[in-house]
């Protein structure tokens, strides 16, 4: 079984810090389930999202965004997103095969993205 968690960590994020902006998190070849250790390195900021599903995303979940954000995994055959005005890149690492270690620091990284996203999405309410 493959492993997934940069989206659903962005997902968790939003969920925990803005209750103004509806997320929901996709990817354009979900794996079957989420790395553990993803989901330790949120529990430990107080995000639970062991009930969170990888899911693939579609063009209507696209066509009913304001905003799209790509983690970094620009995949130009299967990425419905390139066809989408402002798509916003922010070009995190997988986690996929990394240390606890280094999963904080992608977790961090995300968070840091989220919080400055919701600013700026919110000020624009």
């Amino acid at each position: 079984m493959e492993n997934a968690g940069r989206s659903q960590m962005a997902e968790g994020f939003f969920r925990q810090y803005s209750q103004k902006i509806d997320v929901t998190s996709a990817g354009t070849q979900p794996k079957s389930q989420l790395i553990p250790e993803v989901i330790l390195a949120m529990k430990e900021v107080g995000i639970d999202i062991t009930n969170q599903k990888p899911k693939l995303i579609s063009n209507e979940m696209i066509e009913q965004s304001d905003k799209t954000v790509n983690m970094g995994c620009l995949n130009k055959e299967t990425l419905p997103s390139l066809f989408v005005a402002d798509v916003i890149d922010w070009n995190i690492a997988d986690p996929k095969g990394k240390t606890i270690d280094e999963i904080r620091i992608i977790r961090d990284q995300i968070k840091s993205e989220v919080l400055t996203l919701i600013k700026k999405l919110e000020d624009d309410l």
